[in-house]
């Protein structure tokens, strides 16, 4: 993904910063606790399609 895209998008929940995990091809957001998924290049960014993150993967 571009990384110049990534600094635009923003979490449709929280409107907060969200990081890009390349290796597991999802844009994260840690406040919504929340991963959306990245499909042939393109972020899908809907709260339904997102999936919920545990807290181990949050580091907590």
């Amino acid at each position: 993904m571009d990384t110049k895209l990534i600094e635009l998008l923003v979490c449709p929940v929280t409107k907060g910063t969200l990081q890009y995990d390349r290796e597991r091809q999802e844009l994260v957001s840690r406040s919504a606790r929340l991963a959306y998924p990245v499909r042939d290049g393109i972020p899908i960014l809907l709260e339904t399609e997102a999936r919920t993150l545990t807290d181990a993967e949050l580091g907590l």
